[in-house]
């Protein structure tokens, strides 16, 4: 019986993967990859070829039957454009279908936007909440950001750059001045940590409009009322 893998790729800097990622990579019989073109462009890199076959949110629940069946004899991995497989990316199905079925699921951990973010905000991380990618719909939105800020907890969430300033300004409605932590491009050559509430972030953006890719971290309720003890 095969092995699924859930192996990490680098979130932008290459340099960034690790050396059992590299190993199982080179040794797994079949990659099931998010993007195969992308996934290709790292395998050239590090001067690996492998089998590969597309695994994406549009063909996940089509291609389980044969990934599945192919795991019955042999080693498949799983990766994703870029971090940690199955965490707000494509794959959960998978996972879960492979556990059910009896298969081995081993994580080789690397990078991940999420915990670099959070490591480098200043902000706590003893406890946390990620909510992946926020709703479209206004009032879910509105009411998930609330209960997010309801709690101690420090919470995150990816954004695209083009809604950007329309969630600050719902941030700045529903939760008020807390400390926000806006990491931009992490590990790439624009890497930058973007600090404040959501109004100054959104008056940043107004005249630097956002670009790449962003996560955000936003700070606990404890915090603010940690900081408003501070200020005075």
């Amino acid at each position: 019986m095969g092995k699924l893998y859930l192996v990490s790729t680098p979130i932008g800097n290459l340099d960034d993967i690790t050396l059992r990622a590299l190993h199982v990579l080179e040794t797994v019989d079949l990659i099931a990859a998010e993007d195969t073109r992308h996934t290709l462009k790292l395998l050239t890199h590090f001067g690996l070829r492998r089998p590969l076959v597309s695994l994406h949110a549009h063909n996940e629940q089509r291609q389980l039957a044969a990934i599945l069946e192919r795991l019955q004899h042999h080693d498949v991995a799983l990766v994703s454009d870029a971090g940690t497989p199955a965490l707000s990316d494509p794959g959960v199905r998978l996972v879960s279908a492979a556990v059910a079925s009896g298969q081995e699921v081993i994580p080789v951990p690397g990078p991940s936007a999420v915990l670099a973010a959070l490591v480098a905000s200043g902000l706590p991380t003893n406890q946390f909440t990620f909510l992946g990618f926020l709703p479209r719909r206004r009032g879910e939105l509105e009411r998930l950001l609330r209960e997010a800020a309801e709690s101690r907890r420090t919470f995150l969430f990816f954004e695209s750059p083009h809604r950007m300033l329309k969630t600050l300004a719902i941030m700045a409605a529903a939760i008020g001045p807390r400390s926000v932590v806006v990491a931009r491009e992490l590990t790439k050559k624009h890497e930058e940590f973007l600090r404040g509430t959501p109004a100054e972030l959104s008056e940043h953006f107004q005249r630097v409009p956002p670009r790449g890719e962003l996560t955000v971290v936003v700070a606990g309720s404890e915090w603010r009322e940690a900081r408003k003890h501070v200020d005075g």
